[in-house]
């Protein structure tokens, strides 16, 4: 939940409900941390305005008397704030399905939530790197590193983020077990849902490098991937370095960590589709499972 908004304005009855609503969403719909954590913050703030709007913290028969009124003044506000159409629209759909668990708990009145209409923008399509631009992003990160091992390091995961199609996140969460396996990752993605990703040659000798020179000890159950004191690898460094050299090659600001993952999607796209198709009976042969379930 963020820090700023103050437990004050929200009612014991609510935090509980939300508490709750968050337990259902991260059992049963197996909700990621950080949805769990976005969705907190978003109901949290929208309450704690509704107690500011209508002049005390909102019990849960409060909630159930909000009118459509009270949902466009909470959106005006936001937007005063500068909060963007795509932002809003992601918080008000996180109101929405607390106020439906809401109606199914506790039989209260959702419609002035539901019939809410988010904002409408843009729906912004990742752009994929060049296929040389993204083979120099990796050669970049090398020479940028003050030190060897964490060279190789950053080049294994923008390897991985490329060569194999995974989050920044997936690769992240690797554990160090992961240098025991052969030709698969076994990835457990958004929603908790499970994919086999094939591990490509060139991933693979990345990650055998990176794991040599890497000077902490990598037992199977630890990350894999280690900051420079040794702990699990923040996020954000892959990012500043994807950053610094996206600066030295002249890319977009659209060339993220993220870009990579969209990249190796759309250079599979690009492929003939008799080399696809041999490439992915190849894979399925290899690791005795059918096509479909070979993610490439």
């Amino acid at each position: 939940m963020d820090n700023r908004i103050s437990l004050d304005l929200i009612s014991p009855a609510a935090r509980d409900a939300m508490q709750h609503w968050l337990s259902h969403e991260t059992a049963l719909k197996s909700a990621a941390k950080n949805t769990t954590l976005a969705y907190a913050s978003d109901v949290a703030g929208f309450i704690a305005f509704m107690s500011n709007h209508r002049g005390g913290p909102q019990g849960l028969d409060a909630l159930a008397n909000i009118h459509t009124r009270d949902v466009r003044a909470w959106m005006a506000h936001e937007r005063s704030k500068g909060v963007g159409s795509r932002s809003l629209a992601r918080t008000l759909s996180a109101v929405k399905t607390f106020f439906r668990w809401l109606a199914e708990r506790y039989d209260l009145e959702p419609s002035a939530v539901l019939l809410a209409r988010a904002p409408k923008f843009e729906r912004k399509l990742p752009r994929p790197l060049a296929e040389d631009a993204a083979s120099e992003v990796i050669e970049i990160v090398k020479i940028q590193a003050r030190e060897n091992w964490v060279a190789a390091r950053d080049a294994a995961i923008l390897t991985l983020l490329y060569g194999c199609g995974l989050r920044i996140s997936e690769a992240l969460g690797l554990k160090a077990s992961v240098l025991t396996l052969s030709d698969a990752l076994r990835i457990t993605g958004k929603g908790g849902k499970e994919r086999i990703v094939p591990l490509l040659p060139v991933a693979k000798i990345a990650m055998g490098t990176y794991s040599e020179l890497c000077p902490f000890a990598l037992e199977p159950k630890t990350p894999f991937f280690r900051g420079v004191r040794g702990g699990a690898l923040n996020p954000r460094i892959i990012q500043k370095a994807m950053q610094t050299a996206r600066l030295q090659l002249g890319l977009p600001t659209s060339a993220t960590p993220h870009a990579m993952r969209h990249s190796f999607a759309t250079h599979l796209l690009h492929m003939p589709e008799a080399i696809f198709v041999r490439y992915r009976n190849y894979w399925a042969m290899h690791l005795s499972l059918p096509p479909k379930h070979i993610q490439l």
